[in-house]
């Protein structure tokens, strides 16, 4: 999908999928939908999401996008090496990045189902010993590890302390551990963060985080990617309708 965005701050402008190069559209993952008509994604300055149903691949591309850029699967800062389990594709072997003019001085792929991963990490790291006195990883997370707060805590630690500021956010699924409240709470942090000159890529299932207005969203569909308008995903579609028709729904769902 082609889209003219610009804006002096972006740090990736899109990503391109060489086609020519791919061995086979017949095997995983390049056949999925959203892979198989993947051309080009031009990515929004301030904040792009990536929306649709389970299975659609959002966490395949995001993933790939963040690899194709230099982050660890399983995510974390552009420093972070460790590996638990060798489960990425091979996607991002075959995207080409259009970065912009400036260079993000700060970068971090969240990752909410290896997030356990990354914490178990950054204690590990800094309880190796050091001939050089170093300021502690997880000061820049709040002080305190994440593996002592809940999941939702550990969560917001990374986004209110980690973050900050004139950097490339990829986050994959952030809500997970996230209460309506913190979601929203997060929401006024990214956009924060968007005026301190960062650019986000998310995916979500969040009607809530999908809601920042200077945006775009693609959806996934089972034709491919589509460029929508936050009350034509059906993330929200159907939490209105829930919302709204509760009785009505709740008997057909339940009904027999």
């Amino acid at each position: 999908m082609n889209m003219e965005l610009s804006h002096t701050q972006t740090y990736l402008r899109s990503m391109t999928l060489l086609r020519e190069e791919v061995p086979s559209f017949k095997k995983y993952p390049f056949h999925l939908p959203a892979v198989a008509q993947f051309e080009r994604l031009d990515f929004h300055p301030k904040v792009t999401y990536i929306v649709g149903e389970n299975g659609m691949g959002k966490s395949t591309l995001l993933e790939a996008f963040a690899v194709a850029l230099g982050f660890n699967p399983e995510g974390g800062t552009l420093n972070m090496t460790f590996s638990t389990a060798e489960t990425h594709s091979e996607l991002h072997q075959y995207l080409r990045p259009i970065r912009g003019v400036y260079k993000p001085r700060d970068g971090f792929f969240f990752r909410a189902e290896s997030y356990y991963n990354l914490a178990t990490e950054i204690d590990r790291l800094d309880n190796e010993p050091s001939f050089f006195p170093l300021p502690n990883i997880i000061e820049s997370y709040g002080g305190k590890s994440l593996h002592t707060m809940s999941h939702g805590e550990s969560f917001f630690a990374a986004f209110m302390n980690r973050f900050g500021g004139k950097g490339l956010y990829i986050m994959d699924e952030p809500e997970a551990a996230l209460s309506p409240f913190r979601q929203m709470a997060m929401l006024s942090r990214i956009h924060e963060l968007v005026n301190k000159q960062s650019q986000f890529i998310i995916s979500t299932h969040s009607p809530i985080l999908m809601a920042y207005p200077d945006s775009v969203i693609y959806q996934l569909t089972p034709e491919g990617i589509q460029k929508v308008e936050l009350e034509e995903t059906d993330h929200y579609v159907i939490m209105k309708e829930f919302v709204n028709h509760r009785e009505r729904m709740l008997g057909e769902l339940l009904e027999g």
